[in-house]
């Protein structure tokens, strides 16, 4: 029966011959060295090289010295009034009427300015609102109510915006919300009619604006 090699067997034998080899190489050179070459030393290195020295001098601090400033400019030569005379110059003579009437200049213009005055201010609301003497029922009398609202049948509510002064008379009105058909304007005029119980502020009568409703309704 045949035995196959082992091959990590056979590679261990090889490294240790080839390993035996190389060490009786190396001592068989290092022998050849010494014997011809035996006064070989190793030279000494001098590690310490020289060094510089620096001396620091003090220095001085310099001063800027003040310099005189430069010397004025001389003056420039004026040239001095020639001695010659200037030629006469005649002059005509004018006469003076003292009889001529001299007009005098127009008077400046007056600026005209207009003077914008300011609307009083009216309160909207105080500790006392303004009344109609007489109730809402005072204003509903003095209505007139429109033919043309009449035929086309036209009813409702306007809402009128009054306003009513320290004495209880109604400087303006606005129409807030209307009907048309001429019941605005019938509504403005039955309130403009109307005297009021002004309105009051810490005891005071002052100025204020009042929303009045005014009803048109046909019988």
């Amino acid at each position: 029966m045949l035995r196959m090699k082992n091959p990590i067997a056979d590679m261990r034998s090889k490294y240790k011959r080839t390993f035996e080899l190389a060490v009786i190489i190396a001592l068989a050179f290092m022998i050849v060295a010494f014997k011809f070459w035996p006064d070989m030393k190793a030279q000494e290195v001098d590690f310490d090289a020289p060094q510089e020295l620096f001396s620091v001098e003090d220095i001085q601090q310099t001063k800027q010295e003040n310099r005189p400033p430069p010397p004025p400019k001389p003056p420039i030569p004026i040239e001095a009034p020639s001695d010659n005379v200037l030629d006469d110059i005649e002059i005509a003579d004018t006469e003076i009427d003292e009889q001529a009437v001299v007009e005098a200049p127009p008077p400046p213009k007056e600026e005209t300015r207009t003077i914008v005055e300011e609307e009083p201010q009216y309160f909207v609301a105080v500790e006392e609102m303004p009344e109609p003497i007489g109730g809402i029922g005072a204003i509903q009398s003095k209505i007139v109510y429109p033919e043309i609202a009449k035929r086309a049948g036209v009813e409702g509510k306007v809402f009128i915006k009054a306003f009513v002064n320290e004495g209880g008379e109604v400087t303006k009105v606005e129409v807030v919300k209307g009907i048309g058909a001429g019941c605005d304007e019938a509504a403005m005029e039955a309130v403009k009619q109307t005297k009021f119980k002004p309105g009051k502020q810490r005891g005071k009568p002052v100025k204020v604006q009042v929303a009045i409703p005014v009803v048109f309704r046909l019988q």
